[in-house]
């Protein structure tokens, strides 16, 4: 078993992508030390910052004992848990058939579940107007996705069988389901997986990391300037 004696740097902010990161270090159980990045402000376009994520978006790590024995640093929270999986051997499998079936709901999640949701959450939340074709395209997306959890959740516990980074990755997005206009109650498969998961001690450290510095930015215009009104720079 692969030891961690050097804390991971974590660069962070409590969102459902920064979860992934947190939730994956508390479950391995390995130290690191917290960066806040505060995406409200800008933080993530500090010339130091985009060193180590060139798409000025947390998450990201640097890790002192990378391959080699040398310093590494990862962005975009998908490589990152694929990174920590292989080097801890832990919600990674190495037999092929299982590891595919990790990647497989893993970018399932990166490329539909994660974007579809937020957008949901924008034109629900923070959209200036009210643009009913918006909300109305990206709410029923999520609904199909989330169908498509609730079918594959049936007869398994997880999306993967074994809990995986898989199970990590599309956990924060379906904790804010009522503000994506969801109810669990439509899923049952998936509301008892969600249920499971937030029972999980680690879950439950990785979610509150943090969370002091989070607060609800359907009010903060100045933060909303920087998040939502980002061209190349």
């Amino acid at each position: 078993m692969t030891t961690q004696t050097k804390p991971i740097e974590l660069y962070y902010w409590p969102t459902p992508n920064g979860w992934k990161i947190s939730i994956m270090l508390e479950e391995l159980g390995v130290p690191y030390d917290l960066k806040l990045v505060n995406i409200g402000k800008g933080e993530q376009f500090e010339p130091s910052f985009l060193k180590i994520a060139p798409n000025n978006r947390m998450p990201a790590i640097i890790d002192p004992e990378g391959p080699g024995g040398e310093p590494i640093s990862v962005f975009e929270s998908g490589a990152i848990l694929q990174y920590l999986g292989r080097k801890f051997g832990k919600f990674y499998p190495q037999d092929e058939r299982k590891r595919v079936a990790v990647e497989e709901w893993l970018f399932w999640q990166v490329g539909g579940l994660g974007p579809m949701a937020g957008q949901a959450h924008h034109f629900r939340q923070y959209a200036p107007e009210k643009i009913e074709y918006g909300i109305n395209r990206y709410t029923n997306e999520v609904n199909r996705l989330y169908g498509v959890m609730n079918r594959r959740l049936e007869g398994r516990d997880y999306l993967a069988d074994a809990y995986s980074i898989a199970d990590m990755a599309s956990f924060g997005w379906v904790v804010s389901h009522a503000n994506q206009g969801q109810d669990l109650n439509d899923f049952p498969n998936l509301k008892r997986w969600f249920e499971a998961i937030s029972a999980r001690p680690a879950v439950q450290r990785g979610r509150d990391l943090g969370k002091e510095a989070r607060r609800n930015l359907a009010d903060d215009k100045e933060a909303q300037k920087i998040l939502f009104g980002q061209r190349a720079r």
